[in-house]
């Protein structure tokens, strides 16, 4: 039974004039008349009679109707299903690092149908979960225990975010253009809303035991705008961020981006995805991810890191 034709007659009797039906599928009536002729023929009945106003349906073509409805709710799943669908992505928030160079890869691949998310969840297995079970195709989170990765789920390598630190024209380092983890000694590193068993409690964990900072998680997180005013007015509050992390402040703030170097203090970021049958355009975000510069010079990362893709 021809597909196109089951989807004419569905046409027709739900819109009652054939020309109606031929403007929703896009072709002539001549062809709409065509197909349902056809249909009419295969099935040895009359689906239609005319009237002034249109077409209305025989009783058998009554009868004939939801059966064709579910044959055309089949076939579209069917096609659906050859068909990618959007690629949903998690990431830690839309102004993450993350989020900057998903769109970047986005940017010169506009036709690809990309849903972003922030799933909000602290607990990095919780992403892995939802990856396992399909809710998304992708995070950008780490698993710093490999053992709570799940089976079915592999992480890779994505890039590497150098921090920087955030600081008010007023601190003592505001005018460095750069500055060691060694320096950072003496002043506090305020980073409200430390969630514990989240990846960057662990990543603050080693990076305080390592370079014997002190680290301030101290307060409930009020947003980005509490944070940035604060370091405004503060002479001796500092905080870390990503290099590739969007932040915006009034001008008046005069705040500054201090590379930290020698070494660079670098933020794992790691891609999870399906082990098998992941979403086919995830390729080119991992080809993509696989072009970016890596760093130079001396690098610290923590233990959990994953080696780069060679």
């Amino acid at each position: 039974m021809d597909s196109e034709a089951v989807r004419s007659f569905v046409a027709a009797a739900e819109l009652g004039q054939l020309q109606r039906a031929a403007d929703e599928l896009g072709i002539t009536q001549q062809a709409v008349s065509k197909r349902i002729a056809a249909l009419e023929r295969e099935l040895e009945v009359r689906l239609f009679t005319r009237t002034p106003r249109g077409v209305e349906l025989t009783p058998d073509g009554k009868a004939f109707l939801p059966h064709a409805r579910t044959v055309m709710a089949g076939v579209d799943r069917a096609v659906a299903a050859l068909r990618p669908r959007a690629l949903r992505v998690d990431v830690l928030g839309l102004r993450s690092a993350q989020a900057v160079v998903l769109h970047d890869y986005w940017r010169t691949n506009p036709g690809i149908d990309l849903d972003v998310v922030s799933l909000r969840l602290n607990d990095p297995a919780e992403a892995a979960a939802q990856v396992a079970t399909g809710k998304v195709d992708a995070s950008f989170r780490s698993v710093t225990d490999r053992a709570a990765l799940p089976p079915d789920v592999r992480m890779l390598h994505a890039f590497d975010s150098p921090a920087e630190l955030l600081v008010g024209p007023h601190h003592p380092l505001a005018n460095a253009r750069t500055v060691t983890p060694a320096q950072l000694r003496d002043f506090r590193i305020w980073v409200p809303g430390i969630a514990p068993r989240s990846e960057w409690s662990v990543f603050y964990d080693e990076l305080v035991t390592t370079f014997n900072l002190r680290v301030d998680a101290a307060g409930p997180h009020f947003g980005d705008e509490v944070l940035l005013d604060t370091l405004a007015e503060s002479a001796e509050i500092a905080t870390l961020v990503g290099s590739r992390d969007r932040y915006t402040w009034p001008a008046a703030h005069n705040l500054r981006r201090i590379p930290v170097a020698a070494p660079t203090i670098a933020y794992p970021i790691s891609l999870m995805l399906p082990r098998t049958n992941p979403h086919p355009r995830l390729r080119g975000i991992i080809e993509h991810l696989a072009e970016l510069p890596p760093l130079t010079g001396p690098v610290w990362r923590p233990s959990w890191a994953l080696p780069a893709a060679s």
